[in-house]
């Protein structure tokens, strides 16, 4: 026989933002934001364990807690409709589209029941009856006994750091006419809150809502429960012989179930002194009964050890009750679905029962604000320590809505999140710096996470300077048509440091760098100046940009400072009678002879293209080919930092980054390393990060440049796959004062990677206070953008030729491998 849903709904209405019921019962609701998953350590899953805990014995007696996790199968939907989107960042939207992964939402539902209220059983229901009017109406005393409780509960659990809870309003809890509110939400099992879609609600055959079949798998009784339970299990797959990875002990019903299902978890608080004197009777009266069978023995027994533990322990006794409702579109999916909750269960060491006759009861009593008339025969008395094990403790990760940061992915689904790992981690206080060392063997995918997280910095307005050895950032610099500055024969590196670009003046730290460039050509490492050089080099340099400035035809390079300072500036030195002594001039030009017009290296400090460094966004210094060169090494170096340094200074309120590939080794043995340790300290202040990415755990070990410096100055730590060096691991764990959690999170990484993608895993801590492993997956065209591979360069080089640009090079490259060409 058919039924109206008003009429046996019930639930009265919504006032006060709680929801009342038909038989007197005071809902709260409350959306929960819980921590993400693979982000929790043993000690962290206990402290939360416990919060829950304190926050269970805070409600008062004839309360239900109820918590109900909606895991709905969904698909990634981009945003196509931005104007400034980028060509990889259009082509990351297309690879991701429709990409599954559970959308989330958990919501906690506290209930008042009043006094004198009849105990629901699946016989006695108010589906199965007509509601009647309370026996009572609460007082306000009571109802706001009931929300100072509530508020305590909050309280408890938002105290412990690792939860946050927002209470819903009217608006939120009743359907308006374009939203659907949270009891209809359930009652018509609705995927999305907007889905404004009535249903036939079945009971026939099976539970049936509209077109979705339905299952409910119950853990309702003591024998279908683990032997025992926890805060936290072992998780296998991310477990290594050094570490055992965590996860929630219920992770498995939650997160970790791939399909459409509701976790249902209930904890029932009646009077303790009330149960305490029932179990005390059931105690005797199978005490003698025990003669009869051994059954009652060991009934006997286990009740007095309850009893015990509850007096002797304080242990508050509570009635509990857990299901998973799981549905789907496909009739046949039953099977597969039942199959996954059992094996989920099983993973618990539960055995799952499914619930056929009580199901009709056992939804019903899911409906929020109907708490109270949950069948009780369908519940099992334990203690609050262990009913908390049930609850789930995790949701999926979050994107960040800050306007800066990079695309990684989920490292479950593979769903892509924003991440900041620069501004973000400030205003929380987990760090002091956005400075960022990389460490990553290689092919652990180093190259690759640097290309991508360089390319969204750019893509975000960023002024970024490479200092690389390997040609990594060849494909990137030329697809964003930055300044790629590399040494070949034909095709030798050059410099213009004399050169003023738009927007900069000769300042005082712009004379300090030629000054420092010039005594670094002059004198060797071992060598000292005197005053009275440096005084006489800048006066040379004052004068000469007093020429300049009354002269617009001279150029400004080494070669018209080398002509002013033969020609015009020894007469003015004879003049003021400046002996060789304070500056042998004569020695000067002769050192310095190499670098002038005709000399070996005339082309290094004369250059008449690439000169605006100060205002390109995009700068590659490629030192393959001189790193163990003994004069154009240091001179180089010395130009970068002057580079860096200028952007730094004067580019106000813009964001800079320098990265430093393997390079760092050369510079330090050069005696750059006071640079790069002035960079780390200072970089900070204008708003810029400093960026150092190594390979090798013995390069840290042996440089104190990158101990004491780098390491130290550096609160973002990102490494990749580590697990060839997880036997001496605890060497690199000390010097990067990685916890024991993070320990277990970076030898967990690409541990258990999808076969059907292509990507890697990276590790990335912040401050030592917040670590995460996430996925660098990318698409076709960003890969070949990024890739160091010889073989895919070469091919990306012919078809950015054949189609006269790298954008549309690649994208016809992918769009033959797709073809299968």
């Amino acid at each position: 026989m058919e039924k109206q849903l008003e009429d046996i709904l019930p639930i009265l209405g919504v006032e006060h933002d709680c929801i009342l019921s038909k038989q007197g019962d005071i809902t709260l609701a409350f959306k929960v934001a819980l921590p993400e998953i693979f982000t929790l350590s043993d000690q962290e899953y206990e402290a939360f364990h416990q919060a829950w805990i304190k926050a269970i014995k805070v409600l008062p007696k004839s309360s239900v807690f109820h918590k109900q996790d909606w895991f709905i199968d969904s698909r990634y939907q981009p945003d196509f409709t931005k104007d400034d989107t980028t060509f990889l960042t259009l082509s990351s939207e297309r690879f991701f589209n429709e990409r599954p992964f559970l959308e989330h939402d958990c919501y906690i539902m506290l209930t008042q029941k009043p006094s004198g209220r009849k105990t629901a059983t699946s016989l006695f229901s108010n589906l199965l009856r007509k509601s009647i009017v309370p026996e009572q109406t609460l007082k306000p005393q009571l109802l706001q006994d009931f929300l100072d409780s509530a508020g305590q509960f909050k309280r408890i659990l938002e105290d412990s750091g690792f939860v946050q809870l927002q209470r819903l309003k009217n608006n939120e809890l009743q359907s308006h006419a374009r939203q659907m509110g949270l009891v209809e939400r359930y009652c018509y099992l609705s995927e999305k809150n907007d889905e404004l879609l009535l249903k036939d609600i079945s009971f026939q055959d099976g539970l049936q809502i509209g077109n979705q079949h339905s299952q409910i798998y119950t853990l309702g009784d003591a024998a279908d429960l683990p032997a025992l339970c926890g805060s936290r299990i072992n998780f296998d797959r991310y477990s290594t012989d050094k570490t055992k990875f965590s996860i929630g002990f219920a992770s498995t019903l939650g997160q970790l179930l791939p399909c459409n299902h509701i976790y249902n978890q209930y904890i029932f608080i009646e009077d303790a002194q009330k149960t305490i004197q029932k179990l005390e009777s059931k105690r005797l009266r199978l005490q003698s009964l025990s003669a009869y069978s051994r059954e009652n023995t060991i009934a006997r027994d286990a009740t007095n050890d309850f009893l015990n533990e509850a007096i002797g322990q304080q242990r508050l006794p509570v009635k509990a009750h857990f299901n998973v409702q799981v549905w789907t579109g496909n009739k046949e999916e039953l099977k597969d679905l039942k199959n996954l909750v059992s094996s989920a269960l099983a993973q618990m060491d539960a055995v799952a029962k499914q619930e056929t006759i009580g199901a009709p009861q056992v939804f019903w009593a899911g409906i929020p604000g109907n708490e109270a008339d949950f069948p009780m025969n369908d519940t099992f008395d334990t203690f609050a320590e262990q009913a908390t094990c049930f609850l789930n403790l995790e949701t999926n990760y979050r994107s960040s809505v800050s306007p800066i940061g990079i695309r990684l992915g989920d490292r479950l689904t593979g769903k892509p999140v924003h991440v900041d790992i620069s501004d973000e981690p400030i205003k929380k206080g987990i760090c002091t710096n956005r400075n960022k060392f990389i460490l990553g063997p290689s092919g652990s995918g180093k190259s690759f996470f640097t290309n991508h997280m360089v390319r969204s910095y750019y893509e975000q307005g960023t002024h970024i300077v490479l200092v690389d050895v390997g040609h990594s950032y060849k494909g990137l610099c030329d697809m964003v048509n930055g300044y790629y500055f590399t040494y070949d024969e034909k095709n030798p590196i050059r410099f213009n440091p004399f050169y003023i670009g738009e927007g900069d003046s000769l300042d005082t730290e712009k004379k300090e760098s030629i000054k420092t460039l010039l005594l670094a050509l002059w004198k060797k490492d071992n060598e000292t100046f005197n005053r009275s050089e440096y005084v006489a080099l800048s006066n040379a340099l004052q004068l000469y940009y007093e020429k300049l400035g009354k002269d617009d035809k001279l150029f400004p390079c080494f070669n018209t400072f080398y002509d002013f300072l033969r020609d015009e500036f020894v007469s003015i030195l004879i003049n003021d009678k400046v002996k060789e002594k304070d500056f042998d001039v004569n020695n000067f030009l002769y050192v310095l002879r190499p670098y002038y017009n005709g000399g070996e290296f005339d082309y290094l400090l004369n250059a008449k293209e690439n000169l605006e460094l100060l205002t390109e966004r995009f700068i590659v210094f490629e030192l393959d080919n001189i790193k163990d060169h003994p004069i154009l090494f240091p001179v180089v170096t010395i130009i970068i930092m002057e580079v860096f340094i200028s952007k730094m200074r004067k580019l106000k309120g813009i964001r800079k980054m320098i990265l430093i590939e393997e390079a760092w080794k050369a510079i330090a043995k050069e005696g750059m390393a006071e640079y790069i340790k002035y960079l780390f300290k200072t970089v900070r202040k204008f708003f810029g990060e400093a960026i150092v990415v190594t390979q090798e755990v013995e390069d840290i070990i042996s440089s104190p440049v990158v101990k004491q410096a780098i390491i130290n100055n550096s609160d973002c730590k990102i490494l990749l796959d580590q697990s060839k060096y997880q036997n001496k691991f605890d060497q690199i764990q000390e010097l990067l004062g990685l916890t024991e959690k993070e320990k277990a999170l970076v030898l967990s990484v690409n541990k258990a990677n999808d076969p059907t993608k292509k990507y890697k895993e990276v590790f990335i801590s912040l401050g030592g206070m917040q670590s995460k492993v996430y996925r660098t997956e990318v698409s076709p065209e960003e890969y070949f953008a990024y890739t160091t591979e010889e073989t895919e360069k070469v091919k990306v080089a012919q078809y950015a030729k054949k189609y006269g640009d790298v954008k549309k090079g690649i994208a016809a490259l992918v769009a033959d491998m797709k073809a299968g060409k």
